[in-house]
């Protein structure tokens, strides 16, 4: 069956499965619930100050922080693109078919159906059935191709960084480059930039992540009438590390790749596009009814990225919206990525689909300040590895070939004050693990012939963690 035909029969007839409650108009005596979500690039938990990173400004998430809630323990996936399957269908590997990059080790094979992402049930579509008005902006890095690329997964609306394959039929790429020229186009400074199937032109000075900030504000103006959701995958943090606007002198340095010179800048011109976006909420008069999300998409790059270990999974998750989200600030819950499409229906009143499975849970309720069950345990994964959390105990680098490692992490959340139990046979130990088989037995991982390389004499998390927090 050809691709589109499929996505006619199935993939946009997911949204027959959909079966949402009446629409919500600016007309009805409830005013309705917008949402924005968004996802700093290779950003670990343990890069803002509201974390407890002591070199890095990042003023603007601190008072979300401060006056929404602020999970201490939020788990992405150890690297994107599953992380993004995750987010997007509020499902785990075993249930999306995504634990890893195509070709990768567990990862699908590329160009497979599998790794369709306009095959899966989306939260754009979840809402989209309910009413609101949709956008993407920012970096895709998923399958599709002009003229249906992203509008298919539910967005009305997109502003992305494009690769040359995303280009619009026809079109060369007239700007920057990170790499030699002709082999990767730039996401930074005089970007690559597809518009609603369009090639947006771009100057020299101009500066990508504005661009995308620029099109959300944009976009929130023009449906300030009814609700809307936005989803802002950003492109900072991720290398090449380049000046930002804030720190640029010349034009020399726009394409000098030096992490430990522009790494805090990266970090804290996030902060200043996620005030941008504040103000404007402000500006128009939606601030108190637009529940925004901030998280990453797994840990720092060079610092846990890619690692199946919490320093790899960790991220932020910060909530905040002054008429809803009640002031918590910091909380010991538990939530990962899985969770953010469930709460979103929640939010929304849509009900999810039928016949269909949603490994995430809403926390809805806890944002509203009511009293309920959370979660017990939080989940991650990577290629046949996996991470399984609750709020004392952690099991790392899991496999079919590998046992993991085994920490009691008492109240700890940070990495500090780990210990490990691996080996330890007293009872609550053994309760422990016990637990952890019966939560994991329904959770299988993809079958690798090669046996993975083991990460048992490596620093345990607890190491790494001091080595890395400044």
């Amino acid at each position: 069956m050809q691709r589109r035909q499929f996505l006619k029969t199935t993939g946009l007839a997911a949204a027959g499965m959909l079966l949402s409650r009446p629409k919500l108009s600016a007309a009805s005596n409830k005013r309705p619930l917008n949402f924005i979500v968004i996802m700093a690039d290779d950003l670990g938990a343990k890069e803002l100050s509201c974390y407890g990173n002591r070199e890095h400004n990042t003023p603007n998430l601190d008072q979300l922080s401060q006056t929404g809630v602020q999970f201490e323990t939020c788990y992405a996936t150890p690297i994107c693109h599953p992380t993004r399957f995750e987010l997007m269908t509020g499902q785990y590997g075993h249930h999306n078919g995504i634990y890893h990059f195509p070709g990768r080790r567990g990862g699908p094979v590329a160009g497979s159906p599998l790794d369709d992402i306009a095959r899966k049930v989306t939260f754009a579509q979840v809402l989209k059935q309910q009413g609101y008005a949709t956008a993407h902006s920012g970096k895709w890095q998923l399958t599709g191709e002009i003229p249906t690329l992203i509008n298919e997964c539910g967005f009305d609306e997109y502003c992305m960084w494009a690769y040359k394959h995303n280009l619009p039929p026809g079109v060369k790429h007239t700007g920057g480059w990170e790499d030699k020229p002709g082999v990767k186009t730039s996401r930074y400074w005089h970007p690559s930039i597809v518009k609603n199937k369009k090639y947006l032109p771009t100057g020299p000075d101009d500066y990508g992540p504005d661009i995308f900030t620029d099109f959300i504000i944009d976009f929130v103006k023009r449906h300030r009438g009814k609700p809307f959701f936005v989803y802002y995958p950003m492109c900072l943090t991720h290398g090449p590390f380049y000046v930002t606007p804030d720190t640029v002198n010349s034009e020399d340095e726009k394409f000098k790749n030096e992490r430990q010179k522009n790494f805090k800048a990266n970090v804290e011109y996030v902060d200043k596009l996620i005030g941008r976006i504040i103000k404007a909420l402000e500006a128009t008069g939606l601030r108190e009814n637009t529940v925004v999300f901030f998280t990453g998409d797994n840990g720092t790059g060079g610092q846990g990225k890619g690692q199946t270990t919490e320093l790899g999974a960790r991220v932020p998750m910060i909530v905040n919206c002054p008429g809803i989200v009640k002031r918590l600030g910091v909380s010991d819950e538990l939530v990962d990525l899985s969770d953010i499409l469930p709460t979103l229906a929640d939010f929304a009143e849509a009900k999810l689909p039928q016949k269909h499975i949603i490994d995430g849970q809403s926390f809805a309720p806890l944002l509203r300040g009511r009293k309920g069950p959370t979660r017990e345990w939080i989940y991650s994964y990577l290629g046949d590895r996996q991470i399984l959390r609750t709020k004392r105990w952690l099991l790392e680098d899991n496999g079919p070939d590998n046992p993991g490692r085994f920490f009691d992490c008492g109240n700890s959340r940070d990495g500090t004050g780990y210990e490990d139990v691996t080996n330890s046979t007293a009872p609550e130990v053994l309760k422990a693990k016990k637990r952890f088989s019966e939560i994991l037995a329904d959770k299988p991982l993809p079958v690798v012939k090669e046996k993975a390389p083991s990460r048992r004499k490596k620093k345990s998390e607890a190491d790494t963690l001091k080595d890395a927090v400044k």
